[in-house]
């Protein structure tokens, strides 16, 4: 990590780097809400195209274009989709894990406090102390 003949970053710094991780943190769970939402459009894709016959016109939207096809070519490109989606977002809940635990660390090590909790802090003193 950091030399021992390095200097201690700065409180600037050390505010921005964490400021920095806690945006990461909510830059995945944003991604992860949005595909979330596409697996669970999936879902209902499929749950919808299960019971049809197979020779059944099917439409699906291909770069942009929609396009006709059978229910018979669709149903498996779109299951194939969704098992993709359950991957990256497992990926993602893990690095989301992984980056959360680093924040944590991190605000620990160099003893950061929300303003929240600054506030709650003070308030607990004020309430021993009177």
């Amino acid at each position: 990590m950091t030399d021992s003949t390095s200097p201690p970053p700065s409180q600037q710094q050390v505010i921005q780097t964490f400021k920095q991780m806690e945006n990461e943190c909510r830059q995945f769970v944003t991604k992860i809400s949005e595909l979330e939402q596409e697996r669970n459009e999936h879902d209902l894709v499929i749950k919808t195209l299960t019971p049809l016959p197979k020779e059944r016109k099917a439409f699906r939207l291909v770069g942009g274009v929609l396009v006709e096809r059978s229910v018979e070519t669709v149903l498996p490109s779109v299951q194939e989709n969704r098992e993709n989606l359950v991957k990256v977002l497992t990926n993602l809940n893990d690095m989301l894990e992984k980056r959360s635990k680093e924040t944590y660390e991190f605000k620990v090590k160099f003893n950061i406090k929300t303003e929240e909790e600054a506030k709650q802090e003070q308030k607990r003193m004020q309430e021993q102390g009177a």
